[in-house]
């Protein structure tokens, strides 16, 4: 054996090898959130690059979302969700005819099952109606959501739609955490590489 390859071998046997530290399982997993919840999952998501509406009435809501609208063509315009559908006709918010996403749709609108302070997340499931197509497919992903489908965190999210939907649980339920995001060998950030580049979340 020659002698440097004896001498690496000497020094790790006489290496000091320290026990590591135990790990504290009291310790709260969480942080504790003391502000308003749309607060907080406000500022969690648009530090991943959402953008966030809250707003203190219908009237309001509604407002915001024809002044987003108001420069896309209604025809690119996708809600598959029947209840939302009424909802936004009913307040003159032009829509495409059709209920599914092609290659012009250039938004998606949806609800959600819930929001999650915490991480700034929109948890979504296959039971909205439309949910994979709308949730993907748009390069904008629009949310709509009210202030009492705020959680605090994730666990709070799991055990809501547990108890929402008992023994017949969505086949998918997924977190979205602002808009797509991916990055090459190079560490370049490109949004919307594999979903929507934009995501809206209003709140009211």
């Amino acid at each position: 054996m020659s002698k440097a390859r004896q001498e690496i071998l000497n020094k790790l046997k006489n290496a000091v090898h320290p026990q590591p530290e135990k790990p504290d399982f009291d310790a709260p997993v969480y942080f504790s959130i003391d502000q308003p919840l749309d607060l907080v999952f406000k500022e969690n998501l648009e530090k991943v690059n959402g953008s966030v509406y809250i707003c203190e009435s219908e009237e309001e809501l509604i407002s915001e979302i024809k002044a987003f609208l108001s420069t896309y063509n209604p025809e690119n315009i996708a809600c598959a969700e029947s209840g939302l559908r009424q909802f936004l006709t009913s307040n003159n918010i032009q829509l495409s005819l059709s209920k599914e996403a092609s290659e012009t749709t250039e938004i998606g609108i949806t609800t959600c099952e819930f929001l999650v302070a915490h991480t700034g997340s929109v948890m979504v499931s296959s039971a909205i109606e439309g949910a994979r197509q709308s949730f993907v497919y748009p390069p904008v992903h629009l949310v709509i959501a009210r202030k009492n489908q705020i959680v605090d965190y994730l666990r709070s999210a799991y055990t809501e739609i547990q108890l929402k939907y008992g023994e017949k649980l969505p086949s998918q339920i997924t977190l979205i955490t602002g808009p797509s995001r991916t990055a090459d060998i190079e560490k370049t950030l490109v949004l919307g590489a594999h979903g929507p580049r934009e995501l809206k979340v209003y709140i009211y």
